[in-house]
């Protein structure tokens, strides 16, 4: 069975009322960015994983607009697995002694220094704990880091 074929007014008509209840249809300013965000993370509570959620394809359709925006006005450019550790560190208030549950003082601080890689191991237990992937300590990256964690310990994909 085919689908009828849609007519541009039947769109229009479902269109201008879910445009008029969400309030933002496409990220194009920072108040727009602002408010796409709210709505955001209204639906990451709603769904809560959940891809089989009707309210999912809302979600994934605002986020690629974010994303959009957010790749045109808040470019960030690629970092080590050092830097990205370093990041994580200064945005929750961390000195190296608060690492002691993903290795060594010393071993963070060969890390830190730029004298030694972060193992596998370590890029694991440094994931668990900042809850972001282990990816992130283990190569250079070359996608936004706002694509792949969120400060507010809430991990993106």
């Amino acid at each position: 069975m085919s689908k009828p074929t849609l007519e541009p007014q039947a769109i229009l008509q479902a269109w201008i009322p879910f445009k008029e209840l969400i309030g933002v249809t496409s990220v194009r300013t920072a108040e727009e960015h602002a408010q796409a965000i709210k709505i955001i993370d209204v639906l990451l509570e709603t769904t809560r994983g959940n891809e089989g959620h009707p309210l999912t394809e809302v979600l994934d359709y605002l986020a690629n607009q974010v994303e959009v925006y957010e790749d045109e006005h808040f470019p960030i450019p690629e970092a080590t697995p050092r830097e990205v550790l370093l990041f994580l560190m200064d945005q929750h208030r961390l000195k190296q002694e608060d690492l002691a549950d993903c290795a060594s003082q010393g071993v963070i601080s060969e890390i830190l220094s730029g004298k030694r890689a972060i193992s596998k191991e370590a890029a694991k237990k440094l994931a668990r704990r900042f809850h972001v992937s282990a990816d992130l300590f283990i190569r250079p990256l070359s996608k936004p880091l706002l694509q792949v964690i969120d400060t507010s310990n809430k991990v993106k994909s």
